[in-house]
């Protein structure tokens, strides 16, 4: 059965720090919606009422361009281990550039990454937990590496690049504001 909570207590936060994947969901009001897998160690848990992520280059930065626009996001976690379970978090999200005033208090947070874009910051509004026993067992066989070998061999003016030809709108054509203060 599904179970609702209005914030991350202690043992959702656990479950949460053992997982090596998480998903996140955004949509624009009229458009596509967004799913994305993430990994490599990029999430991190605030407070009971926040989460954040580092966000690595993409092919595109949908998430940014639907977050501008309505900041509904949903990030979820599920477990590949002998231990079903299925958490989401419901929130609302925001975007921060290196150039934004929050940045250095989350950026500490993280061990710089090539190929880091902005960190997406979730404020919670709920949670929900349900069984997951339809999801298989795996096991973590190794990181990747190819984005971050990509975004060594680009460089920083590389990235830069990259970003201004393919991040600055999303699919359906919303700004993204990956330049923007």
């Amino acid at each position: 059965m599904a179970k609702f909570y209005s914030d991350l207590n202690e043992h959702l936060r656990n479950f949460i720090e053992a997982q090596k994947v998480f998903f996140t969901a955004t949509a624009p009001i009229t458009g596509r919606i967004n799913l994305s897998p993430k990994g490599c160690d990029t999430f991190r848990y605030i407070d009971n009422k926040t989460v954040a992520y580092l966000d690595l280059t993409g092919s595109g930065n949908e998430t940014a361009a639907h977050l501008n626009e309505n900041g509904r996001m949903t990030i979820m976690f599920c477990s590949f281990s002998d231990r079903p379970l299925i958490l989401r978090i419901y929130g609302q999200g925001r975007v921060i550039s290196s150039r934004h005033q929050e940045w250095h208090k989350f950026y500490s947070l993280f061990a710089p990454t090539p190929g880091e874009r902005q960190i997406v910051a979730l404020d919670v509004e709920s949670v929900q937990t349900s069984c997951g026993y339809g999801v298989p067992i795996y096991e973590l066989k190794e990181e990747r590496k190819t984005l971050v070998e990509w975004a060594n061999k680009k460089g920083e003016q590389g990235i830069v690049d990259y970003w201004q030809q393919k991040n600055q709108k999303s699919i359906d054509g919303l700004p993204t504001n990956i330049f923007e203060d």
